[in-house]
């Protein structure tokens, strides 16, 4: 199985390797691009340099041509072509002919420019000759004798092999300069990337001194490029110091809240075990059942507050009837069987919409229920009078107000207990804390629950007396549009 695996991660692309391919392709495509325009400037400048000496050659032709009796006659400069002769791997051609196209002198077979000349205007054109690739250049001058005058047409070719010789030595110079740029740029690109990757490496060789246990965020100046990198990892760190400090937390609250209801059944099943006597045994035997239903109940609040953090980090939201959930949670509740207590609900008929997770907004509410229905009755009446509902009823209401800055559903559960003390106002939210006039048997997670379900979803939690004895608890969230 690790095979494959290994397999896989050895494919996985390198950040370096792209950056340095993605370079190296520019630099070539560069290089490329040099390359051809040093060998167009490189052909360019050596067409220029010899074409004045063609057309020098050409004109210095063109004013040795004479019109005599009506007779063409050309006293040839040869220092004229004497200045072709710098070249001596190349042949030279010339021609001299009248405007009608009589060969007056010279080559008569060479190629005719692909438009005459203009008068004191040079037309230069290449041509094949010979089987040769040939430069030439034709101009024309107009002649006038005594008694007569007429155009002639001079036509001078060279060969090209030391244009291309030196167009060749143009672009040998061109591209060595280019080779060694681009070895110098990619020399420089790859100390770049090896420099810019550099602060990737110390972030994974300073994450992987750490021990597992520490999940501090990662300090210190980070480029740009990795500023929502690290940002990231900070919050994913801290989330996970969180889940571990959650789970340290359950692990000691479990350990330390069921000990003592574990120490209490050990010793009343032993003492059972040891009466002789029936009704002592019985009694024994309630005392266990109530431990054992108290370590069930808070067993279950634990795992309830473990759920509702965890299900608060994962901010797994969608839309959501709360009057549905009201529902839901009632018949949850109340008994289904005996005596019921009773119970006053006033909500809309419509849905009251939320954003919320809807299996802890359902457990926020049995737990109001809950806590109203255990402590939310006077001292005078006991528990039998209680479920047959002689404290009063619980009346739970479900309403929507538009008065506060964002639309709101408002739940409010009221009883008919003690109430509460001022001082007790704010510690009932913490875990494990009860207000001094609650009912003995709880475990103080119930609205500490219910604190830490609404805060995750947006909403607020207030607790007031209710005039003539009791405690409402009013809850407010943000709605949610249809």
């Amino acid at each position: 199985m690790a095979e494959p695996a290994r397999t896989a991660a050895e494919r996985r692309d390198s950040i370096g390797k792209t950056l340095l391919i993605y370079l190296g392709v520019l630099s070539l495509i560069g290089a490329v691009l040099l390359f051809a325009a040093a060998r167009s400037y490189g052909r360019a400048a050596a067409d220029r340099s010899y074409d004045h000496l063609l057309i020098a050659s050409a004109l210095s032709i063109a004013d040795s041509v004479a019109l005599v009796d009506g007779q063409w006659q050309v006293d040839l400069p040869y220092a004229a072509l004497d200045l072709l002769a710098m070249a001596p791997e190349d042949r030279v051609y010339y021609r001299v002919a009248s405007r009608e196209g009589a060969t007056i002198t010279g080559y008569s077979d060479l190629p005719a420019p692909p438009s005459p000349p203009l008068d004191g205007k040079p037309r230069l054109f290449d041509a094949m000759y010979l089987g040769e690739r040939t430069r030439f250049v034709a101009v024309s001058r107009w002649v006038a004798g005594p008694f007569a005058q007429g155009q002639a047409i001079v036509q001078v070719g060279q060969t090209r092999i030391a244009r291309e010789a030196l167009a060749d030595d143009v672009v040998l110079r061109a591209l060595v300069a280019i080779i060694a740029a681009s070895l110098a740029a990619l020399a420089l690109v790859w100390v770049g990337v090896h420099r810019a990757l550099r602060p990737v490496q110390k972030l994974e060789r300073d994450l992987s001194l750490r021990e597992p246990s520490d999940l501090r965020p990662v300090t210190g100046a980070v480029p740009l490029e990795l500023d929502q990198l690290v940002g990231a990892l900070n919050r994913f760190m801290a989330r996970l110091s969180a889940s571990n400090e959650t789970l340290r937390a359950f692990m000691g609250d479990a350990a330390h809240q069921m000990r003592t209801p574990l120490a209490a059944l050990r010793a009343q099943a032993q003492l059972a075990l040891d009466e002789d006597d029936p009704a002592e045994q019985r009694r024994s035997l309630v005392m266990i059942e109530r431990n054992a239903s108290h370590m069930s109940r808070l067993l279950n609040q634990l795992l309830s507050d473990a759920s509702a953090i965890h299900r608060a980090h994962l901010q797994q939201f969608e839309t959501v009837d709360l009057a549905e959930l009201l529902h839901q949670a009632i018949f949850e509740s109340i008994p289904q069987s005996g005596p019921r207590p009773d119970l006053r609900l006033a909500a809309t008929n419509h849905p009251v919409l939320v954003r919320g997770d809807a299996l802890l907004l359902r457990e926020a509410i049995k737990n109001l229920i809950d806590n109203a229905l255990k402590h939310g009755q006077p001292r005078s009446v006991d528990r039998k009078h209680v479920d047959q509902g002689e404290g009063g009823p619980l009346q739970i209401a479900l309403t929507v107000s538009d008065d506060e800055p964002v639309p709101t559903a408002v739940l409010t559960v009221a009883d008919h207990g003690p109430g509460i003390a001022a001082a007790d106002a704010q510690t009932v939210f913490e875990r494990f804390a009860r207000g001094r006039d609650a009912a003995d048997g709880g475990a103080g997670l119930g609205l500490a629950i219910v604190k830490r379900i609404v805060d995750s979803h947006g909403g607020r939690i207030d607790l007031s007396n209710r005039v003539g004895g009791g405690l409402v608890v009013t809850l407010r969230l943000p709605r949610a549009l249809p």
